[in-house]
C-alpha cells in the first residue's frame, strides 16, 4: 500500500462516490509512484460491494481519462490479469476536496425563503428538500445501452472462423473484459479479422479454438501490429506533407500535382500559409 497514492487520491474530487471508491481501493494497491496495480475486476467488485458493470464502466473511464494507464499484463489460473499505473500528474489536476469557508456573524434577511420542512430540533432548518424526494432518486442505467454493448461483443466473436468456435460464453466474457480493459473495439474486431485471414489454410490440427484464442491473448499481437502500422503511416504522412510544403514554399514546378486534399491537409498541418498557397499558384 502507497500512503503518497492514498492521500494524492482521497484529497481530489473524482465526480462521485463509485468513482472515488473504487481509485481508493486501487491506491491501495500501488506502489509510491502509482505503478504496480495487480488485481482483477472480480476483485475490484468483491471489496467494494459494487455491481460487475460499474466496476467495468468506471475502470474503462479511467483509462480514457488518463487517470489510468495500462502497463502489462500478469498471467493467472484464468488467462491474464492487467497491469495498471495511476497516473499522479492527472490525480494532482483534479479538483481538491477542500472544505468551503464558513461565514459567521449575523445574516441580512432572517427570513427563510426555501420551501417548508417541516419541524426543526433547537432551531436548526431541516434539508431544504426531504431525502427521498423525486429528484434525488437515481433513474437506473438504460438497456440501450447495455444491448449496444453486446452486439459489439457479438459483431467480433462472429468474425472468428465458425469452424473453430468454442465455449461461446467463456468468449464473450473474455471479449468483454478486453474491451473493458481499454482495447477499442475496432481494434479487436481487426485482430480478428486479421488472425481468420492468416490461419484460412491452416489445417485444423493447427488452429486455434476461439476459447483458447482469447484466453491466452493470441489478439495482442495483431492489435499492437495494427498500431505498429499506424504509426507508420502516420510518419509516412507527415514526410509527405512535409515534402509538400517545401514544394510549396519554393513554388517547384511540381506544385501543380498537389490535390486540393493535400492543400487541405498542409493548411489544417499549419505546414503552409493561404498566401504560400496562393504564390505557388494553387488556388486563386
Amino acid at each position: 500500500m502507497s500512503w503518497r497514492v492514498a492521500n494524492a487520491c482521497a484529497e481530489r474530487k473524482f465526480g462521485s462516490a463509485t468513482r472515488k471508491q473504487i481509485i481508493m481501493f486501487l491506491a491501495d494497491k500501488a506502489s509510491d509512484d502509482g505503478s504496480g496495480i495487480w488485481c482483477s475486476k472480480g476483485t475490484i467488485q468483491r471489496h467494494t460491494e459494487l455491481g460487475e458493470t460499474t466496476v467495468k464502466r468506471t475502470i474503462r473511464d479511467f483509462l480514457k481519462e488518463g487517470i489510468l494507464v495500462e502497463t502489462g499484463a500478469r498471467g493467472c489460473k484464468n488467462g491474464f490479469t492487467v497491469v495498471y499505473r495511476i497516473d499522479l500528474t492527472r490525480i494532482e489536476a483534479l479538483e481538491l476536496t477542500a472544505e468551503p469557508e464558513i461565514e459567521t456573524g449575523a445574516t441580512v434577511d432572517l427570513v427563510q425563503t426555501g420551501p417548508g420542512t417541516g419541524a426543526t430540533v433547537a432551531g436548526v432548518p431541516g434539508p431544504p428538500r426531504p431525502p427521498n424526494h423525486p429528484k434525488t432518486i437515481p433513474k437506473p442505467p438504460t438497456r440501450e445501452r447495455v444491448a449496444a454493448e453486446d452486439e459489439v461483443v457479438e459483431n467480433i466473436l462472429a468474425c472468428y472462423p465458425p469452424d473453430r468456435l468454442r465455449g461461446k460464453a467463456e468468449c464473450l466474457g473474455r471479449i468483454r473484459d478486453v474491451l473493458d480493459a481499454g482495447t477499442e473495439a475496432k481494434d479487436l474486431l481487426e485482430a480478428v479479422k486479421a488472425y481468420a485471414t492468416e490461419s484460412a489454410g491452416f489445417s485444423r490440427s493447427k488452429v486455434c479454438f476461439s476459447d483458447n484464442w482469447f484466453k491466452s491473448g493470441r489478439w495482442r499481437a495483431y492489435v499492437e501490429d495494427a498500431a505498429t502500422k499506424r504509426e507508420e503511416t502516420k510518419a509516412k504522412e507527415a514526410e509527405m506533407l512535409a515534402g509538400l510544403a517545401n514544394w510549396v514554399t519554393d513554388k517547384h514546378p511540381l506544385c501543380r500535382h498537389i490535390t486540393p486534399g493535400q492543400i487541405d491537409a498542409l493548411l489544417a498541418a499549419e505546414l503552409v500559409t493561404q498566401a504560400q498557397i496562393k504564390a505557388a499558384g494553387l488556388r486563386s
